[in-house]
């Protein structure tokens, strides 16, 4: 009788087990319990497949094998494997995941560079030949295991495919003095293989939310477009996307499997019809209206072929821009995976690296070719580097991720810190929430990526519209508000536990035409117009007072009101009232 039971109870959990996948049903993603899943995600883009701009060495090496040569000549061959070593093991740990799930994500998309997996074709000792490599297996397993502790999905991205999927080198790793990946059979035999070997090895991981077989190919194969935008039929990519998907289901018919389009993801000309069942279209967004338009072929698509869409990958962009596109995302349940967590000197992202003077010599040097580092002082910086990549060394950038996830829910503002009264406080730190909410800025978004125009204008601290520049006043937070335009505001939460009367002291600094502000909270003016008197030099920070301010007892929502700008404000101070 108890070995009934224990077989019994072993058959009910291989159920439950086996329910976990999730799959396409219709339109819809869906877990094993036929429940819909909206996937809310984040690309760990640079742990695996590095790219030059996120790296800042954009101006002097985008794809990864030109960094890491860059980086052999200033340290050494020895060193360079060091600093890619703690560079690797800092840039997504335990610590990361955790992270993410407590913000709000419930899947991450992990791209991968082949390399780390199996041996390029040219280093092969027999062609046709696959040596695999541990390290990347490695890698993905510890990564699905933290997953699977916050019960989060891993879509694995085939980011960097043998060869490299797309003249835009910085994103496969593309070495035009090689064969690609669409010049090669090899590499595509070597590509087949490998999405073999993972399916193999992730076929019972119901934590592993799908394959993402090739990412952002950009390739002409036939059109006069360099990436691949107007191609009438993909027939390559077609094709190798149909053997990849078949050499999966040899072994493992539990996963989906995500396809994507040439032209950085979105052109499917020729793509169709689809040939698997558990299947669904991958498209990526970036800099263009949130609107139905702006997705309204691959809604066509879902109609059309019965099919699950997914946005695999989208961002750097403003909160603004990031609110919205999520919220029409979600008004239509369709998925989504922003890009990317990890970045140095990141303002669009839910991290940021800490840049330091050290590093910034070496991207001078590289960028300018100037007097070389010696060999000690580039392997310090590059080693603090990869230090600064750990989770508890990033900047959090809690006003992205409030946008994301909070602000797709609610106009209610929050506040940015709690703010003690009497004291200061400072511009920069004004109330989370949406634009005409929490502030009010007139640039805030960039729809156009051929007119790339700053929603930030002084680039620092915050990712919304407000503009933010380093601060050179005595006390400072570090950051100052700028290029106030007429008819903004900033609004800040002040919690007080009884009724008090304040003078404010308002600290600006002014080279323009000379401002006008005022004070109110949600009954109206709480205080007269100042104007901000002229001053002939911006670095000169002056004091200005606005006398006998009420504050109610309890919760106060306060708006600075800019009649007109043309000014820097570094702080309010609420000072109490002198009478």
């Amino acid at each position: 009788m108890k070995n009934w039971f224990l077989i019994l109870t072993f058959f009910i959990s291989l159920s439950l087990f086996s329910q976990g996948y999730l799959h396409r049903n219709g339109q819809k993603i869906e877990d094993g319990n036929g429940k819909n899943i909206v996937l809310r995600g984040l690309g760990l883009g640079g742990w695996m497949v590095q790219e030059g701009y996120m790296l800042k060495t954009d101006a002097a090496a985008g794809p990864q094998h030109i960094i890491k040569q860059k980086i052999t000549d200033l340290i050494g061959v020895e060193s360079t494997e060091e600093f890619y070593k703690a560079y690797k093991s800092n840039g997504i740990a335990k610590k990361d995941i955790d992270s993410l799930a407590a913000w709000g994500f419930n899947s991450v998309r992990l791209p991968m560079h082949y390399n780390l997996y199996t041996l390029p074709i040219e280093k092969e000792n027999i062609s046709g030949h696959n040596t695999w490599l541990e390290e990347g297996f490695k890698m993905t397993d510890d990564l699905l295991n933290w997953c699977a502790a916050n019960k989060m999905y891993l879509i694995l991205d085939l980011h960097a495919a043998p060869g490299g999927q797309g003249h835009d080198a910085n994103i496969s790793d593309y070495d035009p003095t090689k064969p690609s990946l669409w010049e090669s059979v090899a590499n595509q035999d070597k590509m087949v293989e490998l999405w073999k070997k993972l399916a193999l090895r992730y076929k019972d991981s119901p934590w592993i939310g799908g394959y993402d077989i090739i990412n952002e190919p950009n390739w002409n194969f036939d059109g006069a477009n360099f990436n691949g935008c107007d191609e009438k039929s993909n027939i390559p990519l077609r094709n190798l996307q149909v053997r990849v998907t078949k050499a999966i289901r040899e072994v493992d018919t539990n996963h989906l499997i995500f396809i994507e389009g040439n032209c950085w993801g979105n052109n499917y000309n020729g793509i169709f019809p689809l040939w698997d069942d558990n299947m669904a279209l991958s498209f990526h967004k970036y800099w263009n209206p949130n609107d139905v338009a702006s997705i309204r072929k691959f809604l066509d698509y879902r109609i059309q072929y019965n099919v699950p869409i997914w946005l695999g990958e989208s961002g750097e962009n403003s909160n603004v821009w990031f609110k919205e596109a999520i919220t029409l995302m979600e008004a239509n349940n369709i998925g989504w995976a922003f890009w990317p967590m990890k970045k140095i000197d990141n303002l669009a992202g839910v991290t940021s690296v800490v840049i330091t003077p050290e590093y910034q010599q070496l991207l001078d040097y590289w960028k300018n070719n100037g007097v070389k580092p010696s060999e000690t002082f580039a392997k310090s910086a590059l080693m603090q580097i990869a230090e600064n990549y750990k989770m508890e060394n990033l900047d959090i950038k809690q006003d992205v991720i409030d946008a994301m996830f909070r602000q797709v829910q609610t106009t209610d503002t929050k506040a940015y810190k709690k703010h003690i009264l009497p004291g200061k406080v400072f511009a920069t730190e004004y109330d989370l929430g949406q634009n005409g909410h929490a502030y009010f800025d007139k640039d805030v978004v960039n729809y156009d990526g051929t007119a790339f125009t700053k929603w930030n204008k002084g680039g620092a601290m915050r990712n919304d519209g407000v503009d933010i520049q380093s601060c050179n006043d005595k006390i400072t937070n570090g950051f100052n508000v700028c290029f106030i335009e007429d008819k903004e505001w900033l609004q800040y939460t002040l919690d007080l536990d009884s009724d008090k009367e304040f003078d404010v002291d308002i600290r600006y600094s002014n080279a323009g035409t000379g401002g006008k502000l005022y004070l109110e909270d949600e009954n109206g003016k709480i205080s007269k117009s100042i104007e901000i008197a002229l001053s002939n030099d911006a670095k000169v920070w002056k004091t200005l007072t606005i006398k006998k301010v009420v504050l109610k007892r309890g919760t106060n929502k306060i708006r600075v009101h800019f009649e007109k700008g043309n000014f820097d404000l570094n702080y309010l101070e609420f000072k109490n009232s002198m009478n």
